[in-house]
C-alpha cells in the first residue's frame, strides 16, 4: 500500500463553496437536479474558510528536554537547527495536515506536531520546500536532515530510509446522509453504492482488485467515479449523484466533521506515518522518543483534539516499526 495521499484535496469549506455555486449556476441553466436539504446548507465562502481553523496554542508551552536534545548528534545540537523538507502548503487545501491563514502563516496539525518536536529536542526548524516525490530522495543525499510528508511505512520504503513514526492513516470512507450504511467495513458493503475517489491511488488499486467482490456475494457491483479534485465530490454527496468517498483516512475524519450532511463510516485498513530521515540517520530515534515525550506529557493529544482527528493518534512512536506492507 503507498502512502495515505492527500492529491487535489481543497479545505472542505473551500471546496463546499465552490460547490455550492456549482449548483447555483447549474440550476441557472435549468439543467440540474434539485440539490437535497444538504445541499442548501450555509457554507462559507473560500475567502472566509479561515474563520473555521482552530487557533487554540498547543506549542509555546512545550518546553524543552535536555536529556533528549543531548541524544542530537553534537553539531546539530550545537548550530540549533535542523533542515525539513515537505511540501508548500497553498491555501487550506492541505488540512487538517497544514494550509496557510489569511495572514499568511502555516497552519495544520502536522505543523503543530513538527514544531512541538522541534521545541522538545531544542532546535529550530529550517524548512524547505520539495515535491512529495523529491522528499525522500533529499533526505538520502543529504539535502534535508528530515523528510516530513504523509510519509506511510512500508517494506520498501524502511530499504532506503529510517522512520520515526507520528500518527497512523489508512483508507476510509465518508458517506452522504442519505447512505442506509451505518458503517463500511468491507469492499461488499460498498455493494450497490456509488463511490468516489482519486485516479492512479491507491483508493482507486483496492477498487479495482475488489471489483468482482460484489457479484460472488451475488450482490449488485459497485459503481466507482475518478475525480482528481474533492470540490466535485462534495458536490456529488449533495445532490445524489455519489454516495460514498473513498480517500485516507485522517482527511475523511476531519471532513466527517466539517462538510455538512456527511458521516464517516469507518476505514479498512491503517498504517503508521512517520518522519523519514536518511538509513542509519542518528536522527530517528531522537525524533521518536520526542513524540513520546509529548505523548507523555499530554501535549501531543492536545494537538490532536484541536484538530479534532484524536483517533489517528499514535499511543507510542516507533522506529522503524513492522509496516506487514
Amino acid at each position: 500500500m503507498s502512502t495515505p495521499g492527500r492529491v487535489g484535496r481543497r479545505s472542505p469549506l473551500a471546496a463546499l463553496a465552490i460547490a455550492a455555486a456549482t449548483l447555483t449556476l447549474a440550476t441557472a441553466c435549468g439543467s440540474a437536479a434539485k440539490p437535497t436539504a444538504g445541499a442548501g446548507a450555509p457554507v462559507a465562502a473560500e475567502g472566509s474558510a479561515s474563520a473555521s481553523i482552530p487557533t487554540q496554542d498547543v506549542v509555546s508551552g512545550v518546553q524543552t528536554d535536555p536529556a533528549l536534545k543531548a541524544e542530537l548528534p553534537a553539531a546539530i545540537a550545537a548550530r540549533g537547527t535542523l533542515s525539513l523538507g515537505t511540501t508548500q502548503p497553498t491555501g487550506l487545501a492541505g488540512l487538517p495536515h497544514d494550509g496557510v491563514d489569511a495572514a499568511g502563516k502555516e497552519v495544520g496539525l502536522d505543523v503543530d506536531l513538527r514544531n512541538a518536536i522541534a521545541k522538545k529536542l531544542g532546535v529550530t526548524w529550517d524548512v524547505q520546500y520539495g515535491t512529495f516525490q523529491t522528499i525522500i530522495p533529499g533526505t538520502q543525499n543529504g539535502k534535508f536532515d528530515v523528510g516530513w510528508g504523509n510519509f506511510g511505512v512500508t517494506k520498501a520504503r524502511e530499504q532506503i530510509v529510517d522512520f520515526a513514526t507520528y500518527l497512523t492513516d489508512g483508507q476510509a470512507f465518508l458517506g452522504a446522509s442519505s447512505v442506509s450504511a451505518t458503517k463500511i467495513n468491507t469492499l461488499t458493503d460498498l455493494c450497490g453504492y456509488t463511490v468516489a475517489t482519486s485516479p492512479g491511488s491507491t483508493f482507486q488499486q483496492i477498487l479495482t482488485d475488489g471489483a468482482a467482490k460484489c457479484s460472488a456475494a451475488g450482490k449488485k457491483p459497485y459503481t466507482v467515479q475518478y475525480f482528481s479534485d474533492s470540490a466535485p465530490i462534495f458536490l456529488g454527496l449533495a445532490n445524489g449523484k455519489i454516495d460514498v468517498m473513498f480517500g485516507p483516512t485522517l482527511s475523511v475524519k476531519y471532513d466527517a466533521a466539517h462538510v455538512p450532511d456527511t458521516r464517516f463510516l469507518g476505514q479498512i485498513s491503517s498504517t503508521p506515518v512517520g518522519a523519514v530521515t536518511a538509513k542509519g540517520s542518528p536522527l530517528a530515534k531522537p525524533l521518536s522518543d520526542a513524540v513520546n515525550a509529548l505523548i507523555a506529557d499530554g501535549s501531543y493529544a492536545k494537538i490532536f483534539a484541536k484538530w479534532g482527528v484524536p483517533d489517528t493518534a499514535l499511543k507510542t512512536s516507533q522506529v522503524n516499526p513492522d509496516p506487514g506492507l
